[in-house]
């Protein structure tokens, strides 16, 4: 068997791991040996990278590169809830194809493309790892978008937090609600936070 190639990145696909010369026998051998972890079907990660905060994101990233984590998923990331959600919440254009991922369990949300990456952003899901992800205003928005599927106590915590975080902008969340269909629900819930 092939010694573990240190080159490979942290995490990487099998077609990565064929570019760097590594037979798919070897691969499932480090497998097998515990020298890497099977994410996902053909996503790997190295046992000696550095941990990962999110490997399950990280997973699908690379399952589903154009795909956004959003919902109460990114409001795990952005510290506006104490949900977990039984699997990664993504969203893709309206015209895309789905991605069809049996694991790491995916809810897959579609979203209009002209607003797809209103609020796009990045974090770091795995050191020097980063994934795609709405940025907290537009988590906020989203959750408020989907309250009747996801819940509207969920929706209602994300907006104080983020509320309570320092340098919110309300502004923003109305500008994000405005552009997403979801104004006026947007501007009761914040009349009713700014009055507590």
């Amino acid at each position: 068997m092939k010694e573990l190639d240190r080159s490979l990145p942290s995490t990487f696909t099998a077609l990565t791991s064929r570019e760097y010369g590594v037979h798919p026998r070897d691969l499932y051998a480090w497998r097998d040996d515990g020298l890497i972890i099977e994410l996902s079907r053909g996503v790997f990660r190295r046992a000696d990278a550095p941990p990962a905060s999110y490997p399950d994101m990280i997973a699908v990233a690379y399952r589903a590169p154009r795909a956004i984590v959003c919902c109460v998923s990114a409001a795990v990331v952005h510290d506006l809830t104490d949900e977990m959600p039984p699997s990664v919440q993504i969203a893709v254009p309206k015209r895309s194809h789905t991605p069809v991922i049996a694991y790491p369990p995916v809810a897959v949300f579609r979203f209009d493309e002209a607003t797809f990456e209103l609020g796009l952003s990045s974090f770091e899901a795995g050191p020097g790892e980063p994934v795609r992800i709405y940025d907290a205003p537009r988590t906020v928005v989203d959750l408020m978008r989907f309250r009747k599927r996801l819940g509207e106590p969920i929706a209602h915590v994300a907006l104080h937090r983020y509320l309570a975080a320092p340098s919110p902008r309300p502004a923003l969340l109305l500008e994000y609600a405005e552009a997403l269909g979801t104004f006026g629900p947007m501007r009761a819930a914040l009349d009713v936070a700014s009055a507590r």
